[in-house]
């Protein structure tokens, strides 16, 4: 077998795949995308980090791969769509990085308590200036973590040994590892309130989205510290800029941004920011962790072995993939309803599979629905592999039960998600091998899972759904269906709108507002 490495990786990765006796290993660096598609045909395998990137074109040229590895987290320059119907399967590695990124956001922590980069710029340009960098202690102090995954919890390990009190947001956090930790998990306002320095370990996504702006910042301590080393995009860095000016925000350490590669931006005056270009896995143990883990990933796809990162490919044998393949569809659906439509720090999930679909083993339906229901909130990836392991390390219950009675249907799946604030249901069939919602909160639906929605709860009286209408129709919106369930007359009841297209944030803003609206979330199902 052979596997061609396209971008410099640590030789212990390369060390690992040579020493599987069967293996050679053909290290060909700054190759253009035609040169690949000359001679990936010949290949079992390729490995990548972020330089080389592989197109639907070499993919399509691929006869014979069978994985593709990226030795690091992000697959962005990896058509996935395109090797996933090919059959190939794609891994990274999301565990590499975690001690790198850990110790370089407790690096920008100390910097700005103590004013490092200043101080040090001011020395250097000839000043000897220490009453202006006075800065402060960590002892004592209140962290707030946005994110208690791998990262952020090893961030919280060593926050503590500063002697500071560490709080946190993470809807999917257990309370139970939080304890382990000496975290306290609460809500996202007290963290904005309560903390004096904030770090963020979130994913970039649509409700992460500039989830600090001045909003936030309004509510924050004054002088109040602000750390991402995370995903840019996730800090308004215009409202960052404005909460330093004024003095609400004392200073900031940042190693990402909304633009990358980032050179030029206001932020870079003020003394008050630290930065760095991006180095959160820029360790030398970090480069040889990922090259090892993928390696690894790669040998055991070539054996046919499972694998510990693959991020593309549910466990389901070839010959079972024709049956399976609609059902995967739709707990795809499901979980992604539920994983945009929940804001609440999942307990619990019962999944129970009716009819036809009971004489199977679900597991790897199981396991897809888990995947695009945690997708959403957790800073890790979560992929078809490890999905059960991460919510069983958030303390996520799962529960798992079949039944010969599918009621009014040959199959039927239904989910319950409890939260700590209450239960979420979705129930669905497939028609023509189709998805279909038959229920939503018990609500009574016949609708098709796909596209752009607007999921909207509210009181059921008179002039609602008219306003909805026409709010969304003033925004230019067209709204390709409408789905109504309710269960008594001026009770309670849910809207969930088919649009043509994304949503902008300020239709949900306009939603929100009418008398009798509960709550407003845009899902997109693609």
């Amino acid at each position: 077998m052979r596997v061609l490495v396209c971008d410099p990786i640590s030789q212990k990765g390369i060390d690992v795949l040579t020493s599987a006796g069967d293996v050679a290993v053909d290290v060909k660096l700054k190759l253009t995308e035609d040169q690949i598609v000359e001679i990936i045909a010949e290949y079992d395998a390729v490995v990548v980090r972020s330089e080389t990137k592989i197109t639907k074109r070499i993919i399509e040229a691929a006869d014979r791969l069978k994985a593709i590895g990226r030795a690091g987290v992000g697959v962005d320059n990896i058509d996935v769509e395109a090797a996933t119907r090919k059959g190939i399967v794609v891994v990274n590695a999301p565990e590499g990085n975690t001690i790198a990124a850990a110790e370089l956001t407790v690096a920008h922590i100390l910097a700005i308590a103590r004013n490092v980069g200043s101080a040090n710029l001011s020395l250097k340009g000839g000043k000897w200036d220490r009453s202006k960098y006075t800065g402060i202690e960590l002892k004592g102090k209140t962290l707030g973590i946005l994110g208690l995954g791998k990262i952020g919890s090893e961030v919280a390990k060593r926050a503590r040994a500063f002697d500071m009190t560490v709080i946190a947001y993470d809807p999917y956090a257990s309370v139970e590892k939080a304890k382990s930790l000496g975290v306290t998990v609460t809500d996202l306002e007290t963290v904005f309130r309560q903390s004096d320095f904030i770090t963020v370990h979130m994913p970039k996504t649509k409700d992460t989205y500039r989830m600090i702006s001045a909003a936030q910042f309004a509510i924050m301590k004054e002088g109040v510290r602000i750390v991402n080393c995370a995903r840019g995009g996730i800090i308004d860095e215009q409202a960052l800029y404005d909460a330093i000016q004024s003095g609400k925000v004392a200073a900031a350490g940042l190693d990402v941004f909304e633009k990358e590669p980032c050179t030029d931006s206001p932020l870079f005056a003020l003394d008050q920011v630290t930065a760095t270009p991006h180095l959160g896995a820029s360790t030398k143990e970090a480069q040889v962790n990922v090259a090892i883990d993928v390696a690894y990933d790669i040998l055991r796809v070539l054996r046919g072995e499972a694998v510990s990162a693959a991020v593309n490919i549910p466990a389901v044998k070839q010959e079972m993939m024709t049956i399976f393949k609609p059902y995967l569809n739709l707990v795809e659906k499901m979980g992604s309803y539920l994983g945009q439509t929940i804001g609440n720090r999942i307990e619990k999930v019962a999944i129970t599979f009716k009819g036809d679909v009971a004489k199977y083993d679900v597991t790897p339906l199981t396991t897809t629905l888990l995947k695009n229901l945690l997708k959403y909130a957790l800073e890790e990836s979560v992929n078809y592999v490890n999905a059960p392991h991460v919510a069983k390390a958030r303390g996520i219950q799962v529960i798992e039960a079949k039944t010969s009675d599918a009621q009014d249907y040959a199959v039927q799946i239904c989910v319950v998600v409890e939260t700590d604030q209450g239960k979420r249901q979705v129930s669905g069939t497939l028609l023509r091998n189709k998805p279909r919602f038959v229920s939503i909160d018990g609500y009574d639906m016949d609708m098709a899972p796909e596209g752009h929605m607007l999921v909207v709860p509210h009181t059921d009286k008179p002039r609602i759904i008219g306003q909805l209408g026409t709010i969304i129709g003033e925004h230019n919106v067209n709204i390709a269906g409408m789905h109504l369930g309710r269960k008594d007359f001026g009770g309670n009841a849910v809207a969930i709108l088919t649009i043509d297209g994304p949503v902008p944030a300020a239709v949900l803003t306009d939603l929100a507002k009418i008398d009798g609206v509960a709550d407003v979330k845009y899902v997109n199902l693609g």
